[in-house]
């Protein structure tokens, strides 16, 4: 007759208990592992374990562990999982927290949701099945949402006689799985959840297995950064206006918050410093606040703050974008498509996004990756979303809390995901104001005597396209022809640049926002002094190219150079796309770093379909359509 183990020493505080999410195949024996894991750590009161078998007599079945966490009827009736369900238990070490996920691929939201929660993972794989593809879609996804300390339990080993050899090849599987998604179990374990074998205590039916038991593995894991330690994130949920004051509410996420603290608010950039922080119902003063917990805050200074503004310090903020990578599990009936647009939901902020592009299409049975498409319903793919306005956020690698996000159309949700900025610029250096008591001097040449004095106005025809596309070889012969018709032109092309102005620079995302503000800048006080000034740089973001035709407004016109980057591959003149394939440049366009075509441009010229003399013609029929001078078109 089973009895219930005596309990270990009592666990550390909830802080320090380590979550686990336990997934897996349907039916492969997840509630089984977690029931009789609790019985063997002596976390089940007796009549927890009377009330276990009284259910499994009931429906005539041996000892049936799952009903312990099947505490729903329809879970009953059906023996499946259909919702997470957390438990605790600890061990002399620590304790734990276990997540229950379903296995059904019907539920698979709730699994992410339970794994999203998780700092370690249990996957149970049948022993008389094998890997299924739900097994191998869970192990996915448990990478993708950044879960690196997997133990592997190979379950039911009492139907295949505990067989070592049949072990060993279930082994070679799992491993060879693991190691195509760049990832090591920590541990592959044969039980047997209904017979309790290398739970807690070493099986005596397997001498040849001398491996760590699950609880052993477990307290193997090791414990994760405290979120206390991470920078401040504190998402804003409301501000309310009681007493005559206004209270900003929210909960942190990670980091600490104090009274006297310097905070920015994003992506707004506004700065304020913490007066008080407070409490109810009983007012008194609060030292400080950390993850997890909710707070009301007053201010010192005055600044507009409003629900979905992200909290932080100034040192370590998140980025603030419109544009960033995402790695999304599709969960909507309809497929996600280029172009299709939905809300994104990040923090407590919700902002209509637009899918710009689908890079890659992953299948989990066997991690095939396909270009473009349409993403259908539970499969992975790595995106480039796009907001219609700017928001916060941190890599997923980073602080994990504002790294995912989830995706909704109308009242469904379609999709969710973990955020990257790879490739791309934080664009709140973009975002500082004008300096302070400084003012502009007014020129005695005025733009009309410019205008008559050259014949025409000035201009920025500013080229964008992949490297290879052809913008430095069209912007010569532009200028050339420009030039032969008595017009005042110029090139500003990027490789000169980066020689002087712009020496400084190299080709991170950051440095290429620079690259791109100088050159608009120069390229401004050009077009103010009257010159055709024609900008030559791949400048790769939609961001920059928006920037600079805000600043110089109607003197801006965008010119798509357009080749697709098999072209410009093979051309490759400078052999930039050879070393980039090599791994010799980092961050290269089109390679490992994006390229974001123009969606509306002033102009397209196709360099694959035409050549350098009619592109330039194009070119200049153009400009000359601008008719920029003052009296009439340009000659």
């Amino acid at each position: 007759m089973l009895q219930k183990p005596s309990a270990p020493p009592l666990a550390l505080d909830r802080e320090n208990e380590l979550k686990v999410v336990v997934v897996g195949h349907v039916d492969h024996g997840k509630s089984s592992t977690i029931g009789r894991l609790l019985f063997e750590t002596g976390a089940l009161p007796p009549q927890k374990v009377a009330e276990i078998r009284s259910a499994s007599d009931r429906r005539g079945v041996p000892m049936e562990w799952s009903f312990l966490l099947d505490s729903l009827q329809a879970e009953r009736d059906q023996a499946v999982t259909i919702d997470t369900t957390d438990v605790r238990f600890h061990t002399c070490r620590r304790g734990y927290v276990i997540i229950d996920a379903p296995g059904h691929r019907e539920f698979l939201r709730n699994m992410i949701t339970g794994a999203a929660r998780s700092n370690a993972a249990l996957l149970i794989v049948d022993a008389t099945e094998g890997m299924r593809n739900q097994s191998r879609l869970h192990a996915y996804l448990l990478n993708l949402i950044g879960v690196e300390q997997i133990v592997v339990a190979v379950n039911k080993m009492d139907l295949i006689g505990y067989s070592e050899s049949s072990f060993a090849r279930l082994c070679a599987e799992i491993r060879d799985y693991f190691t195509t998604l760049g990832l090591h179990p920590a541990e592959i374990i044969p039980i047997s959840a209904r017979e309790g074998d290398n739970l807690c205590i070493s099986s005596a039916r397997m001498k040849w297995y001398d491996g760590p038991t699950v609880i052993e593995a477990f307290d193997a894991f090791h414990a994760v950064e405290p979120a206390a330690a991470l920078p401040l994130r504190a998402p804003v949920q409301d501000v309310y206006h009681f007493d005559g004051r206004r209270i900003i509410v929210g909960r942190v996420e990670s980091g600490i918050l104090r009274p006297g603290d310097s905070i920015l608010f994003s992506p707004s950039n506004e700065r304020a410093a913490v007066a008080t922080i407070e409490s109810w119902p009983v007012r008194q003063s609060v030292a400080e606040v950390h993850t997890g917990q909710v707070f009301g805050l007053t201010l010192q200074d005055e600044v507009f703050v409003q629900r979905g503004d992200m909290i932080s310090h100034r040192d370590g903020a998140p980025a603030i974008t419109d544009v960033f990578r995402g790695k999304i599990f599709w969960l909507g009936r309809s497929g996600a498509a280029i172009g299709a647009e939905y809300k994104l939901k990040l923090g407590t902020v919700d902002v209509p996004v637009r899918l710009q592009s689908i890079e890659q299409i992953v299948h989990t049975s066997n991690l095939e990756e396909d270009e473009g498409g349409v993403v259908q319903r539970n499969q992975v793919a790595e995106v480039v979303l796009r907001t219609k306005h700017k928001v916060t956020l941190d890599n997923f690698s980073r602080i994990a809390a504002t790294g995912r996000f989830v995706l909704t159309q109308g009242a469904e949700i379609v999709g969710g995901g973990i955020a990257s900025m790879k490739g791309f610029p934080d664009q709140r250096p973009t975002l500082v104001g004008a300096p302070v008591d400084i003012f502009g001097v007014g020129h005695s040449v005025t733009a009309e005597a410019r205008d008559k004095r050259n014949g025409h106005s000035g201009a920025v025809i500013w080229f964008t396209g992949l490297s290879g596309a052809g913008k430095s070889t069209l912007a010569m012969a532009v200028e050339q022809l420009l030039f032969q018709r008595g017009m005042q032109t110029y090139v500003l092309d990027g490789d000169n640049v980066r020689h002087g102005l712009n020496a400084d620079l190299r080709f991170t995302p950051q440095d290429r926002v620079e690259n791109i503000r100088r050159v608009g800048e120069v390229a401004n006080l050009f077009a103010d002094a009257g010159l055709i000034v024609i900008v030559a740089l791949i400048s790769p973001y939609r961001s920059d190219r928006r920037r600079v035709r805000e600043r110089l407004g109607s003197s801006f016109h965008e010119v798509y150079i357009q080749a697709d980057l098999a072209t410009c591959e093979r051309r490759d003149p400078k052999g930039l796309y050879r070393r980039a394939r090599a791994g010799e440049i980092a961050e290269f366009t089109g390679v490992s770093a994006p390229y974001e075509a123009p969606e509306e441009p002033d102009l397209i010229v196709n360099t694959t379909a035409s050549g350098v003399e009619a592109c330039a013609r194009q070119i200049v029929d153009y400009v000359r359509s601008l008719q920029v001078a003052r009296k009439g078109p340009v000659q």
